[in-house]
């Protein structure tokens, strides 16, 4: 049995990288402060019912669960940090006030996922996000969106496509048809594979009217650029005044992305499934062209903190710190350390320990026989004694 192995999708970082994700989480961390946006610190493990409180099945699904040896209750590992966000801003912030001030909270964290998103990816993510609590409106959805594509731009990462919808949209069609439970359920599974021939045979089918079934086959259709939002006004006018203005709503954010990041490509998906059992209102995830896997995503979730005692207006998105860093261009490793002798004397102490205070990188050698050479050691520069003082030379 080889005991060095670690579990399918379980990740460790070794020196370089672990040096690389720790700038990028403080650059991070820097940089939503300059936003308002304050740090929490959620713990790893919380009992069940906070953890999956107003996230649907899918997020109990991915928790690895224990029970608690001091009172036999059921505990989860984190698989996603926002319901905890959700907790620390209803409880431990508002304290319980649903019109307390709007709070701005940020968080990176691993988390520890049953199954990963994707073939042969990480279990094991490194989660970074940030919420705003207390704000229901177009200026937090496009604040929050901001952020998010803020700190794909921090890192460099160009030609960027935002893919953004309303669950307002499907649930407005589906209660105007008067959709059953089953047949809800029928319709939003085969609206999330976007099988538009089974769309189709299934609505005659089920002999829905005419507007009706022209509505259900329409919606999967309804992908496109900006003008695919005109094109729904006219299409889905039957369902109602809400349809309309989660399409309004849409449109006004579309306009102000497509306004202050003209370089992002923005694509409307009135189909899109992803999170809709627990989003409320608009939805949106990031992808990079030429590699498979969203790279950001996000939402509004009102509501989430009712499960806490405050029921809050709630906008975030999320990413995974090791999918960013994996996206940074290659820097070389610059040698920029100071290999210090092994000799015990206190003047040597004195000037290590200044040249330490000042940043600097000193490694000592551990004794006179030692073979390392300083290049291997990261090491530019050495000290030397030159006549009675100690001295900093290049290598």
């Amino acid at each position: 049995m080889n005991t060095w192995l670690l579990p399918e999708g379980i990740n460790e970082s070794l020196p370089d990288d672990a040096e690389k994700l720790e700038k990028l989480r403080r650059q991070l961390v820097d940089r939503y402060a300059t936003w308002g946006y304050r740090l929490v610190m959620p713990p790893m493990v919380e009992y069940l019912e906070s953890l999956r409180a107003g996230m649907g099945t899918q997020l109990d699904l991915q928790t690895f669960k224990i029970t608690d040896q001091q009172n036999g209750r059921m505990m989860g590992v984190r698989a996603d940090m926002t319901p905890q966000i959700a907790r620390i801003d209803a409880h431990r912030i508002s304290k319980g006030d649903s019109k307390a001030s709007v709070n701005r909270l940020c968080y990176i964290g691993t988390v520890l996922r049953t199954r990963s998103a994707q073939q042969g990816g990480s279990r094991s993510p490194v989660q970074v996000g940030a919420e705003i609590f207390g704000h229901s409106g177009v200026e937090s959805d496009f604040e929050i969106i901001s952020l998010m594509l803020d700190t794909l731009h921090s890192i460099n990462v160009t030609e960027l496509v935002l893919d953004i919808g309303h669950v307002g949209v499907v649930n407005g069609v589906a209660e105007y048809a008067g959709l059953t439970k089953n047949q809800q359920q029928n319709y939003f599974d085969m609206l999330s594979r976007k099988s538009i021939p089974e769309i189709n045979v299934w609505v005659k089918e089920q002999g829905f009217s005419d507007s009706v079934g022209s509505m259900l086959e329409a919606l999967p259709l309804l992908i496109g650029s900006n003008d695919v939002i005109e094109t729904a006004k006219e299409r889905l006018k039957e369902a109602g005044q809400p349809v309309l203005d989660a399409l309004q709503h849409l449109e006004n954010i579309t306009q102000l992305v497509s306004n202050n990041f003209p370089e992002i490509k923005v694509n409307i998906d009135l189909a899109e499934m992803r999170g809709y059992s627990y989003h409320t209102g608009i939805m949106y995830t990031v992808y990079l062209p030429g590699r498979g896997e969203s790279i950001a995503n996000g939402g509004r979730y009102d509501g989430i903190g009712e499960a806490f005692g405050n029921n809050r207006p709630a906008i975030g998105f999320s990413t995974d710190l090791r999918t960013l860093a994996s996206m940074m261009k290659h820097t070389e490793k610059k040698s920029n350390a100071i290999s210090a002798p092994f000799a015990l004397d206190k003047d040597l102490d004195q000037l290590v320990s200044e040249l330490r205070q000042q940043g600097e990188c000193v490694i000592r050698q551990l004794d006179e026989s030692s073979t390392a050479v300083p290049e291997e050691q990261r090491c530019n520069r050495k000290i030397e004694k030159q006549g009675d003082n100690w001295t900093v030379v290049a290598n």
